[in-house]
C-alpha cells in the first residue's frame, strides 16, 4: 500500500512536470492540476510520510511556483482552494526542508491565496463554514504554523516581517468583516451570556493569528523591524477602538480573543521601536474597558459606611451571589479540563474538535495550570479563565508606564480614583477597583504590580505638584494637581483599608510595597495635615494586632516596619507627627506598661537578635525618628545606648570566635548574626550616630556666609566675632540642661552622652574586622559639635582626635579613610583647633595625604578637609590680628607651603574645592 502511494506520488509530479513543459500545452492547469493532484489527494497525502522531505519539499514548492505564476482565471479560486488543503494536510504530516528563498516564495503564493480569499467580494465565504468543512482561512493560518514550527527557528528577520504582513492582513480583513456586519447586536442572548453567534469564526480566525505574531516577534525578540511594528501597533489600535467603542461581549471565545489581542499589544509595547504617542489615548480608553471584564454576571454589593474613608472600620467589600467566592474541594486539572469541554458552546467544541481530527497543534488557550486547581469551583471555571484578561490588560498598563512615564502621567485620573475608592464601580472601573475588589487572586496581585509601576520614580516625579482641596473650595474646573491630590487621598484610603484587611500574604506584602512607594511619592505638606499621621497610625495598629500566619509573620512585620520607617522619614518633618510623638513621651513617662507606644514597641523590637531582619528594619526606624525628629529621640537615649551596647558587645564575642557567646544562642540567632552581622551591626551604629548628633543639636558645618561679607573691602573696617563651629548652638526640649552629679557644673546638651559612647560603645567597633563597621564608627566623630568636643576631658579629645587622624593614614579600606577625613573636616572647623598648631598639623598630614588616593571618594572628601583647615587658619591668624595678638601662635611655614602646592595640584586636577 505504501509503495503504491509513493508511486503515485512520483508518477503524478514527474507527468506534471512534463506535461507543464511541453509547448503549447495541450490541457489547461487547473484541468491538468484536478487530474493529476486533486483527485488523489488521500492518496497522496498518505504517501507524504514514506517519501523523503526533500523530495516532498522541492515537488511542493514546484506546485506553489507553477500555480503562483500562472495567469489568474476562472477556476483560479478553486484552485487555490485545492493546493491550500493539500498543503495542508501535507505539513502537518512532514515539515518541509526550508531555506530563504523557498520561504520567500512560499509566503509570496499564500499571500496571494489569502487576497484570493479575503480581497473579494465574496470573502465572507473565506471564514463561514461548518464543523465539517474546515475554513479556507483558517487552513491557511494552521498551514503557517506548520511551516514556522520547521522553519520559525532559523528565520531571518526579513523572513519574519513577510509572515507578520500575511497575518496583520487577515487581522485587518477579519475585523473589517466584523464590523461592517455590525456585529454587536447579534453576538450573544442575554440569558446566557455565552450562546456563540454565527461571527464566531472571525474571532477565531483573529484569535489564530493574533497569536501566530505573538510567536513571531517572540522568536526575533529586538530584531522585530521598525515598519512591521508601526503596522501592528496601527492594527491593534483600531481593533482596541472598536472593542472600546461597541463593548465587550463574553463567552470563552471572547475571552480567548481578547487575550490574544492584549497579549500582542504587550508585547509589542513592551519593546517600542518607536513613538506610539498618538495612540495611547485610544489603547489606555481601551484598556480600562476590560478592568471589570467578566464581572458583570456578579453584580458588586457596595460597601457600607464608607463616609468616613481613612477611617478602618469599613466592612470588607463582597461581591454577590453567595458573597464569597465559593471553593470546592481539590479538583485535579485533567478533570477541569473535562468539565471546561462541556461547558464550552458546541460550535467552541466543534471547532476544536475539527482541529483536533486534523492534530492542527493550534493551542491557544493558556496552560490548565495557570491557576490553581483550588481556585474554585466548577461553576467558576469560565469566571477564571476571564481573568487572563483583566490580568493582560494591567500588563498594558504597566507597559505604557514604562515606555514613556512622563507621557503617561496624563492618563492617570483615567485609571485611578478621584473618589469613593472603596466602592465597588460598575462601569469606569479603576487599577484600584480590580485591586480591592477582583475576586481572582491573580488579578489582584497584577493590580498591585501596576499600581507599584506607577508609583516608581520616574513615574511619580510629578506627584510632587499634588495638592488637596476640600470640594466646597473648588471652582467648576479642576485644576490637574488638584485631581493629583484626590488620587493620592483616594490611594492612602484604598491601600490602608487593604492593610487591616487582607488576609493573603503575598498580596498583602505588594500592598505595602505600594505603601512605601505611595509614602516617599506624596508631597505631605501639600496634602492634609492628618494624613501622614494616620499612615503612621495604622502601621503602627498593623504592627501591634500582628499577621494571621505565623509563617509570614518575619516579612511581613519587616516590610510593615520598612513602610513606618519611610513614613517618620519624610522631609520636611510633620509638625502633627512631632505632636504625637511627643504625647507619647508623656504617655511612655506616666505609664509603666506603654503597650500603646509605638517608639517602645519599636525599641523591643529592635532587641530581637536572634530575628535580624526585625532587628534591623527596627533600627531603621529609629534613626528616622532621630533624624527627622531629634527632640524626641533624646527622651530615649538609655534605652537606645544599653541596645546597641548589648549588640555590639555580643556581636564583638562572636566575632572572636567566643564560645560562650555562640552557644547561648539558638541556632537561628547563629545563622541570623552570621550571615547579616555587618548590616545589622552598621544599622545600631548609624542608630546611636543618630542619637547623639540629635541630643548633642548636630546641625552640620557652617557655610562661613559672614566671613565672605568681612571679606568685602566695604567692611573691612568693621570688627566682627567670629565662632567656628561644626554645629550651631541649638536647645532642646528634653531633660533639661545636663549637671555632674557633685558641683552642679553646667555641661552643653549632649556631653554625657557623648563620653558614655566613648567610653562604652566606640572601643568595641573602632577596630572591628568589617571595614562597614569601621566606617560607621569613624563618621559617629564627624557628628560631635565644637561645645561637646571641648566639654570632654583631654583624654577623651585626644582619643577622638587620634582614632580619626589613625584611620586616615593606616586603614586599608577606602570607605574608611573618606570618612575619616569627613570627621577631620568637621574637627578643623574648631575654634580652639586653629590655637593648637600641633595639632592642627597632623590634621593636615591626614588630610594631605588622602588627597593622592586614586579614588575620587577619598579625593573629595580629603580635599574638602583641606578647605576647612585653611578657613581655620585664616580665622585664626584673622583673628589674632583684630585682637592685637600678634604673639600667639602661629602656623609654621612648612604646614603654609604644603597647602599652597597641595591646593595647586588639586587644581591642576581638575578638583572645585575653594581652598
Amino acid at each position: 500500500m505504501a509503495s503504491s502511494s509513493v508511486q503515485s506520488w512520483r508518477t503524478a509530479f514527474l507527468t506534471l512536470r512534463d506535461e507543464t513543459l511541453t509547448s503549447p500545452a495541450r490541457t489547461s492547469l487547473p484541468s491538468l492540476l484536478q487530474h493529476l493532484i486533486f483527485s488523489q489527494t488521500d492518496t497522496l497525502v498518505s504517501a507524504c510520510t514514506v517519501i523523503p522531505p526533500q523530495e516532498v519539499t522541492s515537488d511542493v514548492m514546484f506546485l506553489v511556483e507553477l500555480v503562483g505564476n500562472s495567469a489568474e482565471g476562472e477556476d483560479t479560486d478553486t484552485t487555490y482552494v485545492h493546493i491550500s488543503h493539500l498543503m495542508h494536510r501535507v505539513t502537518r504530516r512532514v515539515f518541509l526542508v526550508m531555506n530563504s528563498s523557498s520561504w520567500a516564495t512560499m509566503m509570496s503564493f499564500i499571500g496571494k491565496v489569502v487576497e484570493s480569499f479575503i480581497g473579494k467580494a465574496n470573502k465572507k465565504k473565506a471564514f463561514t463554514g461548518n464543523s465539517a468543512s474546515p475554513k479556507p482561512i483558517m487552513e491557511i493560518l494552521e498551514t503557517l504554523r506548520f511551516l514556522t514550527n520547521g522553519y520559525g527557528k532559523h528565520c531571518l528577520p526579513s523572513d519574519t516581517a513577510v509572515l507578520v504582513k500575511i497575518l496583520l492582513h487577515i487581522v485587518t480583513c477579519s475585523h473589517e468583516q466584523l464590523v461592517s456586519s455590525s456585529y454587536v447586536n447579534k453576538q450573544f442572548s442575554a440569558d446566557s451570556g455565552t450562546r456563540i453567534s454565527k461571527f464566531s469564526n472571525l474571532w477565531e480566525t483573529q484569535t489564530v493569528a493574533l497569536a501566530m505574531i505573538v510567536e513571531a516577534f517572540s522568536r526575533v525578540g529586538s530584531l522585530v523591524p521598525v515598519e512591521i511594528w508601526q503596522s501592528t501597533i496601527e492594527v491593534l489600535r483600531k481593533v482596541m477602538d472598536a472593542l472600546a467603542s461597541k463593548g465587550l461581549p463574553e463567552g470563552y471565545v471572547m475571552t480567548r480573543f481578547y487575550t490574544s489581542v492584549l497579549d500582542c499589544l504587550h508585547l509589542v509595547l513592551s519593546d517600542p521601536k518607536g513613538s506610539f504617542s498618538e495612540h495611547v489615548a485610544s489603547i489606555v480608553a481601551a484598556l480600562r474597558v476590560f478592568f471589570l471584564y467578566g464581572l458583570s454576571s456578579r453584580s458588586l454589593l457596595l460597601c457600607r459606611d464608607t463616609k468616613k474613608e481613612l477611617s478602618h472600620q469599613t466592612p470588607k467589600p463582597k461581591f454577590s451571589g453567595s458573597g464569597k467566592i465559593e471553593y470546592g474541594p481539590y479538583r485535579p486539572s485533567h478533570l477541569w479540563k473535562r468539565e471546561n469541554m462541556k461547558m464550552q458552546p458546541q460550535s467552541a467544541r466543534d471547532l476544536q474538535s475539527s482541529s483536533n481530527q486534523e492534530s492542527s497543534g493550534v493551542d491557544f488557550a493558556s496552560s490548565d495550570s495557570e491557576h490553581s486547581d483550588t481556585d474554585g469551583t466548577l461553576k467558576e471555571v469560565d469566571y477564571f479563565h476571564s481573568s487572563k484578561a483583566r490580568i493582560a490588560a494591567m500588563l498594558c498598563v504597566q507597559d505604557l508606564c514604562q515606555a514613556d512615564p512622563k507621557l503617561f502621567t496624563t492618563y492617570w485620573t483615567l485609571l485611578l480614583p478621584t473618589s469613593d475608592v472603596l466602592q465597588p464601580r460598575k462601569y469606569e472601573a479603576t487599577l484600584m477597583t480590580c485591586l480591592l475588589f477582583d475576586p481572582v487572586l491573580k488579578a489582584r496581585l497584577a493590580s498591585a504590580s501596576t499600581l507599584a509601576a506607577m508609583l516608581e520614580e520616574p513615574s511619580s516625579n510629578f506627584l510632587q505638584a499634588a495638592e488637596y482641596k476640600e470640594s466646597n473650595k473648588r471652582g467648576s474646573f479642576t485644576a490637574f494637581s488638584i485631581s493629583l491630590g484626590q488620587i493620592l487621598m483616594q490611594l492612602h484610603t484604598g491601600i490602608l483599608y487593604l492593610i487591616h484587611h487582607e488576609t493573603h500574604s503575598g498580596l498583602l506584602v505588594s500592598v505595602f510595597k505600594i505603601l512605601k512607594l505611595l509614602i516617599s511619592a506624596t508631597p505631605y505638606p501639600r496634602m492634609p495635615s492628618e494624613l501622614l499621621p494616620t499612615v503612621i497610625s495604622s502601621l503602627r495598629m498593623k504592627i501591634f494586632d500582628g499577621f494571621q500566619y505565623k509563617n509570614d509573620q518575619t516579612a511581613l512585620l519587616a516590610i510593615a516596619l520598612s513602610c513606618l520607617g519611610s513614613a517618620l522619614s519624610t522631609s520636611p518633618p510633620s509638625p502633627r507627627v512631632k505632636e504625637m510623638l511627643q504625647e507619647e513621651i508623656l504617655t511612655d513617662f506616666a505609664e509603666t506598661s506603654g503597650d500603646n507606644s509605638i517608639l517602645l514597641s519599636i525599641l523591643k523590637l529592635s532587641e530581637h537578635v536572634a530575628n535580624s531582619t526585625i532587628s534591623f528594619e527596627a533600627f531603621q526606624v529609629l534613626r528616622a525618628v532621630s533624624h527627622n525628629y531629634p527632640n524626641i529621640m533624646a527622651a530615649y537615649w538609655e534605652q537606645i545606648s544599653t541596645i546597641v551596647y548589648g549588640l555590639l558587645r555580643l556581636a564583638n564575642l562572636e566575632a572572636s570566635n567566643s564560645e560562650v557567646s555562640i552557644q547561648s544562642l539558638t541556632g537561628d540567632s547563629r545563622n541570623s548574626i552570621g550571615l547579616s552581622r555587618e548590616k545589622f551591626i552598621t544599622a545600631a551604629i548609624e542608630v546611636l550616630d543618630e542619637c547623639l548628633r540629635a541630643i548633642s543639636g548636630f546641625k552640620g558645618t557652617e557655610d562661613l556666609l559672614d566671613d565672605k561679607l568681612l571679606d568685602s573691602p566695604f567692611m573691612s573696617d568693621i570688627v566682627k566675632t567670629k565662632k567656628i563651629s561644626s554645629a550651631p548652638s541649638q536647645s532642646h526640649e528634653v531633660d533639661g540642661p545636663e549637671v555632674s552629679g557633685g558641683d552642679q557644673t553646667v555641661y552643653p546638651s549632649g556631653s554625657r552622652q557623648w563620653s558614655e559612647a566613648i567610653e562604652k560603645h566606640l572601643p568595641l567597633i573602632l577596630f572591628h574586622n568589617s571595614p562597614m563597621v569601621r566606617a560607621a564608627s569613624v563618621t559617629c566623630f564627624a557628628g560631635i559639635t565644637s561645645s561637646v568636643f571641648f566639654s570632654l576631658t583631654e583624654e577623651k579629645q585626644e582619643y577622638v582626635l587620634s582614632s580619626s587622624i589613625s584611620a586616615a593614614l593606616n586603614d586599608e579600606v577606602a570607605s574608611v579613610r573618606s570618612a575619616a577625613c569627613q570627621a577631620i573636616g568637621v574637627m578643623a572647623c574648631f575654634p580652639q583647633i586653629s590655637c593648637r598648631p600641633e595639632i592642627l598639623k597632623k590634621l593636615l598630614h591626614a588630610a594631605e595625604f588622602n588627597t593622592h588616593d586614586p579614588l575620587v571618594s577619598v579625593q573629595t572628601t580629603a580635599s574638602w578637609a583641606l578647605a576647612n583647615i585653611c578657613d581655620s587658619i585664616r580665622h585664626g591668624a584673622s583673628d589674632s590680628i583684630l585682637e592685637e595678638q600678634a604673639a600667639g601662635p602661629k602656623t609654621d611655614s612648612h604646614s603654609m607651603a604644603l597647602l599652597a602646592v597641595c591646593a595647586l595640584r588639586l587644581t591642576k586636577d581638575g578638583d572645585k574645592e575653594l581652598l
